[in-house]
């Protein structure tokens, strides 16, 4: 795992204590992109489930998770892709 994934593992798993918690670096397939930089770590994929989400619609919750990443996006990641589930929510699919 890359710099800033780690980083946005750790941010994560401390603001939102996840049940669940996935980080892809998704980087090579936006080659040529906006955004994207030699050596990745640009875009990424988390899946997120944590009962910090509970009571929060989908917008809120995406707020929430580039509030916790903020000096990570003013640093260069330049994209996610977001999935925030509730842990009850997580268990229907």
């Amino acid at each position: 795992m890359g710099k800033v994934a780690n980083a946005i593992d750790n941010k994560l798993r401390t603001e939102f204590d996840p049940v669940r918690l996935a980080i892809e670096d998704e980087s090579s397939r936006h080659h040529g992109h906006a955004g994207w930089r030699e050596g990745g770590e640009t875009h990424f994929r988390v899946e997120i489930v944590s009962a910090a989400f509970e009571g929060k619609s989908r917008v809120t919750r995406q707020r929430l998770v580039y509030a916790a990443l903020k000096a990570e996006l003013d640093a260069g990641l330049h994209a996610l892709a977001l999935t925030t589930l509730t842990p009850a929510e997580d268990k229907k699919s």
